[in-house]
């Protein structure tokens, strides 16, 4: 992941001033998962149920998933309890849509010694229940600074709209989970455009159903991809959020919204 310096956090006055200035910037785009909610929180408890699930049926046919293959599975990193602590903002959890998260652990159930169709069948099975495991634990909670610079956003006038890799409907329940939804104007999930992230379509459907040019808009996310679809749409800014954005890819690079929320004071 990229180490980001104390100097590459500071925002720079004139991008807190193209933020917050309406005539500038009239919506805000922001990624769902590693921007508004806590990334290894709600995928950490998904994915160590899958790969749960997966094993105990891969037992059954004699097979097992590699320890060393687990981490490259979909880009996440897991303690000596097999437990996911963190992910790779580049890799497939982070940037992929659901279908290619299931192909990809099909593929592994594949390499395990499954043929195709039963390790299709398998993944099927694991990703349901996995889901009903999360359904009723409910591991979405957002990140530091998130719920007060919502708030600005709607005091300024500001329309909001989210933009994931995640399918609508499963952006849509998480973002309820944390009591989000009537802070957001639309939502855009994956399944709604033909390309996804690093491709410009999400702004470009986003800013039609906001009735908004890209050159007025900002996106915010955590990794890459969000900020070469923002460059790629046209928005006015790209602002990156953690360590996984390259400082090179974004007009600023923030540690939280509380660097956004507070700035000259506000929020205090």
């Amino acid at each position: 992941m990229t180490e980001i310096t104390t100097n590459q956090l500071n925002l720079p006055e004139q991008i807190n001033e193209q933020l917050w200035n309406q005539q500038s910037i009239q919506a805000i785009l922001l990624d769902k998962d590693g921007t508004l909610l806590d990334f290894n929180r709600m995928w950490g408890f998904w994915t160590n149920e899958v790969l749960r699930l997966m094993n105990l049926r891969l037992a059954e046919h004699g097979c097992l998933l590699e320890q060393e293959h687990i981490p490259h599975i979909w880009g996440t990193i897991r303690d000596e309890q097999g437990r996911m602590i963190d992910y790779d903002t580049r890799g497939p959890l982070a940037m992929g849509t659901m279908d290619e998260v299931y192909a990809i652990l099909i593929w592994h159930g594949y390499r395990a010694g499954l043929s195709w169709a039963v390790s299709k069948s398998i993944v099927r099975d694991c990703i349901r229940e996995a889901d009903r495991a999360t359904e009723r634990v409910k591991p979405a909670y957002p990140l530091p600074g998130v719920r007060e610079f919502l708030d600005r956003c709607k005091q300024q006038g500001i329309r909001l709209a989210v933009v994931t890799a995640d399918d609508t409907d499963n952006a849509r329940k998480h973002l309820e989970w944390m009591g989000m939804i009537d802070s957001l104007d639309i939502i855009i999930g994956n399944d709604r455009v033909s390309q996804g992230k690093p491709f410009p379509d999400m702004v470009i459907l986003a800013c039609e159903e906001l009735g908004v040019a890209p050159g007025q808009t900002a996106v915010i996310g955590d990794t890459n991809g969000d900020m070469q679809m923002g460059r790629a749409a046209g928005c006015l800014l790209t602002i990156g959020i953690g360590a996984g954005v390259d400082v090179t890819s974004a007009d600023a690079v923030i540690t939280s919204f509380a660097q956004l929320w507070k700035q000259d004071g506000a929020g205090e």
